[in-house]
């Protein structure tokens, strides 16, 4: 199961309220192979797609690409807005290695297909 932050939570329901998103809308994160470390992080405002799981904290849900539940789970979804940027972060504590950008890491050797 991935984890959101409150502060991620809060992002989540401005950003909704703002692109006046349905229930059936929100934040869809997946994991593709690319990067510059091997597998990339996605985020992109969408529908739930069949295989996708639903996650809930803090009065807010993200959609979770059927595909990608292996990688993301266990991860926290958070937001910070700091001197490096302000943005969406996936915090994974089963990442071998990350990339400096952040967005995209290399899965520890339990987690490859």
């Amino acid at each position: 199961m991935l984890h959101i932050t409150e502060s991620a939570a809060e992002q989540l329901r401005s950003l909704a309220a703002e692109r006046s998103l349905t229930d059936a809308q929100a934040l869809r994160l997946s994991v593709d192979k690319g990067g510059c470390a091997g597998l990339q992080y996605g985020m992109e405002f969408g529908e739930k797609q069949d295989g996708d799981d639903i996650c809930a904290d803090h009065g807010a849900h993200v959609f979770v690409d059927g595909g990608s539940k292996e990688y993301l789970d266990g991860c926290t979804l958070d937001y910070t807005d700091d001197l490096t940027g302000a943005g969406f972060r996936i915090i994974n504590p089963r990442a071998a290695r990350s990339c400096g950008c952040g967005t995209s890491f290399e899965p520890a050797a339990e987690t490859h297909h």
